[in-house]
């Protein structure tokens, strides 16, 4: 292995010292999406997603479905240092076989909301390994051709966002509990693998592992050891979870929707309460530098 000194730029993401930790950054690989895709000076947009209509497969095809695709590849590495925009290019992505024009509409959406927000990043803080809190939610029957749902959590370690996720789910679930039971399992899945991770790294966690969950029913779920004609169709996930609580390795809690911040990754927001959450998951503006400083 060779030093080459201290990170500053690996992968297209760039890294930026600062008194709190590390920037992470990948303006310069946005800049290059947005004239990929001829958008230079477009006008900008507070928010990625319109929270009006949703899409689905009907509209005339696109012209190029090869730029559709290329450029849907490309916000996807984008969201390694942008997860607030994790949801709505989980959207788009989902009809690169047979894109159309309201595809095609809702990606240059993406770019627009993109342009305005060249400058934001992700902060990583230097801060302890000491605590493993998880959101997370879930869109029941969210897509109108299918009536599947869509999961998303987010993943904190310690002070820092380290993992996040916004996935259709693969059956449709028969109640909004399932949906969600089906999410938390999820994220707990996730936790299990970094908690592994961090202990080959020799920073083992000893605390618990906490979960939030804005849905009442699928937190009593998760404590009562009774099945029941609601919840035979997800054994897999309910023996997976319980066995977890019941060795006190997870914790299960409810959070009220209005701190649900996992909400960014399931469902179009407003752009006060986008915002809102936006900030709750470190992205934020590039630090200002001054003369002499980092």
């Amino acid at each position: 292995m060779t030093d080459l000194g201290p990170l500053n730029y690996f992968l297209g993401i760039s890294v930026t010292g600062t008194v709190f930790g590390m920037f992470l950054s990948q303006k310069k690989y946005a800049s290059e999406i947005i004239e990929r895709a001829d958008m230079v000076g477009c006008n900008s947009i507070r928010i990625p997603i319109d929270t009006s209509t949703k899409l689905n497969s009907s509209g005339p095809p696109v012209k190029d479905p090869t730029l559709y695709r290329s450029l849907a590849g490309a916000l996807q590495y984008l969201t390694f240092t942008r997860p607030d925009i994790s949801h709505a290019v989980q959207q788009i992505c989902l009809f690169m076989h047979d894109p159309l024009e309201p595809h095609m509409a809702a990606l240059r959406r993406i770019i627009r909301y993109v342009q305005g927000t060249l400058d934001l990043g992700l902060q990583l803080f230097s801060s302890s390994t000491s605590t493993l809190v998880a959101y997370s939610d879930a869109y029941w029957a969210g897509y109108p051709s299918t009536r599947r749902s869509t999961s998303g959590y987010y993943v904190f370690v310690g002070n820092n966002l380290l993992s996040w996720s916004s996935k259709r789910q693969h059956t449709p679930s028969r109640s909004s509990a399932e949906a969600e039971y089906r999410g938390v399992a999820s994220a707990i899945a996730e936790t299990c693998w970094i908690r592994n991770l961090l202990r080959e790294l020799h920073c083992p966690l000893t605390s618990v592992t906490v979960v939030y969950c804005d849905n009442v029913s699928a937190v009593y779920m998760f404590g009562n050891p009774v099945q029941h004609q609601r919840t035979k169709h997800i054994e897999i996930d309910i023996h997976f979870v319980r066995d977890l609580v019941l060795k006190g390795h997870v914790r299960v809690l409810n959070v009220p929707s209005h701190f649900q911040f996992a909400y960014t990754f399931t469902k179009g927001l407003p752009s006060a309460f986008f915002d809102e959450f936006r900030s709750s998951l470190s992205v934020r503006a590039a630090p200002i530098t001054t003369a002499g400083g980092c």
